[in-house]
C-alpha cells in the first residue's frame, strides 16, 4: 500500500508544471542572430541577448584539417560586472584569454637564462638523447 502512494505521489510531482521563473535572466530574447557560412571551412556567427550573453566566432580551414576559430564571449557575473573572454583554437589547442582567468606566478629569472642556453646550444646543432 506504502509503494502504491510512493508511486501515485511520484506520478503527480513529475506531471506537475514546472514552476516559472520570474527572474529577467531566465527570459532572455534574442537581440542579434546573425550567421554567414561559405560552406569552404570558412564561417562566421554572432549572437547577443537581452540579459547581456553575447559570443561571436570566425572559423577558417585549418592546416591540419581541423577548423581554425577566433571569437569572444562575456556575460553579466551575479555580483556585477561582466565577464570578458577571447580565445583562438588551431592546431595549438584552445587558447582563452581574460582578466578572470588564474594567472601562473613569474618565473625566477634563472629560467629564462637556462631557456637561452638551450635556444645556443640547438643553433649549435647540440642535442641529447633520451636514455
Amino acid at each position: 500500500m506504502q509503494l502504491i502512494l510512493l508511486v501515485c505521489l511520484a506520478g503527480l510531482v513529475a506531471a506537475s508544471p514546472m514552476p516559472q521563473n520570474r527572474h529577467p535572466e531566465y527570459d532572455a530574447q534574442i537581440l542579434v542572430d546573425e550567421r554567414e557560412d561559405r560552406g569552404d571551412g570558412n564561417f562566421r556567427y554572432r549572437f547577443e541577448t537581452s540579459n547581456g550573453i553575447n559570443t561571436e566566432k570566425v572559423g577558417t580551414p585549418g592546416s591540419q584539417g581541423q577548423s581554425n576559430m577566433q571569437g569572444a564571449f562575456s556575460f553579466p557575473l551575479p555580483e556585477g560586472g561582466v565577464a570578458q573572454f577571447t580565445y583562438v583554437a588551431d592546431e595549438n589547442g584552445y587558447q582563452p584569454s581574460s582578466d578572470l582567468l588564474p594567472q601562473p606566478p613569474p618565473l625566477p629569472a634563472h629560467v629564462y637564462r637556462l631557456l637561452e642556453i638551450a635556444e645556443q646550444q640547438r643553433a649549435q646543432g647540440i642535442t641529447f638523447e633520451k636514455k
